[in-house]
This record gives C-alpha cells, structure tokens and sequence, in this order.
C-alpha cells in the first residue's frame, strides 16, 4: 500500500482554514463534527510543528564588546 503523502505546514494551515470557512457556511450537523475532528487533528499537529521550530530558534546577542552569542529563543508572554 502506498505510503500517505505528508502535508507541509503551509498545506495544513490552507486546509485548516478551507474547513473554518466551510463550518461558517453551515453544514450538516454529521459534517460539521466530521470537520471538526479533521481541525482539532490539524490544530493539534501545527501546534506541535510550532513548538518544535521554536526549540531550534537561538537569539543573536551583541555583547558591550561587540561580538555576538547565541542563547535560546524565549517567546514574550
């Protein structure tokens, strides 16, 4: 059986937001908890990607002295 093709970030977010649109245009009860399993998944996994990305993200410091250190990107609350 052929393996399923992964989804890029950008292709999941695009789907993401088709079903937002398609759940805002009314739907049937039975499609409207179909996609919202899909979008809870795809939430889900870009949440994850997110995370993950930001992990590998470092800050450039220039220190008095001007040279430059890395240290671990912090997000501001």
């Amino acid at each position: 059986m052929p393996k399923a093709k992964t989804k890029t970030f950008e292709e999941s977010l695009s789907r993401l937001t088709e079903i937002m649109d398609e759940m805002e245009s009314g739907s049937s009860l039975e499609n409207s908890v179909k996609l919202f399993k899909e979008g809870a998944a795809l939430a889900a996994a870009l949440n994850d990607t997110l995370n993950n990305y930001e992990q590998e993200v470092t800050e450039l410091i220039q220190t008095f002295g001007g040279e430059f250190t890395e240290k671990p990107f912090a997000p501001q609350p």
